[in-house]
This record gives structure tokens, C-alpha cells and sequence, in this order.
């Protein structure tokens, strides 16, 4: 399938519009269900990888306003909605840019970490990368929380490759505009490495999790979209 006229579609100048085109394809449901997996505890400490426009952060801080909540995105444009979303709504969050392959944050400083339809835009072989930097980040008896578009193909379909383009239209950034190939959540340096959808073999979440050092991980459940299933996943650390 060509996705030759995504880059005039998945544009930043859009960004605000994203939220709309969330609820036009029934994404906006996934959100609460993954916060609420969380058990957020008042006083802990939260981060979203990939966070985009700050739907699902600015969530968990509705609901447990004491909590430290992070969220972390290579995109600044992004960054910038999600913080002016959350001054509109009064909310406190900390908003970084980074990549989810090089965790700007300290050994075992993090409770939970969550990712909402993030994995699967990372090549390959960075994906495996970023959920042990989502381990090392994690405190002692801490877990990550993890929705994404679930890459059985008797899940997903044929349409899966389309689905992977309305998930990147549900988050931000045009392909081949300032970080490397696409708009990504991985770890890129500028020359065309590692931004634009996962490639290579798509393996199975609880496999990456396990290579990645999570002694324990479960699938907690599923759910389906206008763009079809995901999957809702579990790790301790």
C-alpha cells in the first residue's frame, strides 16, 4: 500500500484537529481504560512515552491529582498543544522532549510508565531498545502499561498497514520533516534513522517484553476501534 500523500495529511499545521479525528475513529475510548489499569497511586510518579498531545496524561492527572505526570514526545509541536491543553484545564504536568530509546530520567525514579499506541511506530529493532530504558526508569515493584494496535494478522486484518497510518494521523508530526524519516517516538539522530512507522517483522509484545528484562507481563485485555484492535498490556518490573 502507498502512503505517498501522507506527508501533506500527517502535518503539524493539524495538530489541533487531532483530538476530533481521535474521536472520529473511536480512539479517545482506549484512553481512560489504560489509566485506570495504571492504579495510579497519589504521590507517585507517572510518564507517558510518546505522549503526543497529552490526551492520556492529562487524564491521569484528572484523575489522581497528586501524582508527578510526565509525559515525553520527540515532537515539540506536540509538546506545545499538550501544554497549552493543560493550562486551559488547569493541570500541572511536566513536558519533555526525548526519545523513548534514551529515557532522560534517573535509575528506578519512575511508579508507572504508560504508552498508548506508540510501540509499534518504532523500527524494530529500537523497540526492544525503548522498553529497557522503560525498565531501567522503573522503580522496584513498578509496572508500564502499554495499548497498541495488536499485530496478530487474524486480529488485525488486512488493513493493518492503514491502520498504522491512522494511528501516525492520531498522533503528530509529518514524515521527513526535521527528525530523520517520519515523525517517530523511537531514538533518531537527524539522518533518516528510526522516525517513521515500525519495519521488519512485527513481534509479539509479550516476547519484546520479556527480551527487554520484564520478569512478569500479562495481556489485560482488548478492545476495538474504528481503526482496529489493540491490545492492552501488563509488566512488572
Amino acid at each position: 500500500m502507498s502512503t505517498d500523500y501522507l506527508p501533506a495529511l500527517v502535518n503539524p499545521r493539524f495538530l489541533p484537529g487531532y483530538d476530533g479525528f481521535a474521536r472520529l475513529m473511536g480512539t479517545t475510548a482506549i484512553y481512560w481504560p489504560l489509566v485506570a489499569q495504571a492504579g495510579i497511586q497519589p504521590g507517585s510518579t507517572v510518564l507517558e512515552i510518546g505522549c503526543g498531545t497529552g490526551n492520556v496524561i492529562l487524564r491521569a492527572k484528572q484523575a489522581v491529582p497528586t501524582a508527578t505526570v510526565i509525559g515525553l514526545d520527540p515532537d515539540p509541536d506536540a509538546l506545545a498543544l499538550a501544554r497549552r491543553k493543560a493550562a486551559a484545564e488547569g493541570l500541572p504536568l511536566q513536558l519533555d522532549h526525548g526519545y523513548a530509546a534514551e529515557l532522560p530520567y534517573a535509575d528506578g525514579s519512575v511508579d508507572r510508565v504508560l504508552s498508548s499506541l506508540m510501540l509499534h511506530h518504532l523500527p524494530a529493532d529500537e523497540q526492544v531498545v525503548a522498553l529497557r530504558e522503560t525498565h531501567r526508569v522503573l522503580a522496584p515493584g513498578g509496572s508500564l502499561h502499554l495499548v497498541d494496535l495488536d499485530a496478530d494478522p487474524r486480529v488485525s486484518g488486512p488493513m493493518a498497514p492503514l491502520n498504522k497510518v491512522l494511528s501516525a494521523l492520531l498522533r503528530h508530526g509529518a514524515p521527513g520533516e526535521g527528525q530523520g524519516q517520519g515523525h517517530g517516538h523511537g531514538q533518531g539522530d537527524g539522518h533518516g534513522h528510526g522516525h517513521g512507522h515500525g519495519h521488519g517483522a512485527a513481534r509479539p509484545v509479550p516476547d519484546l517484553l520479556a527480551e527487554a528484562g520484564f520478569g512478569a507481563s500479562s495481556i489485560v485485555g482488548h478492545r476495538r476501534t474504528r481503526m482496529g484492535a489493540v491490545t492492552y498490556h501488563r509488566a512488572e518490573r
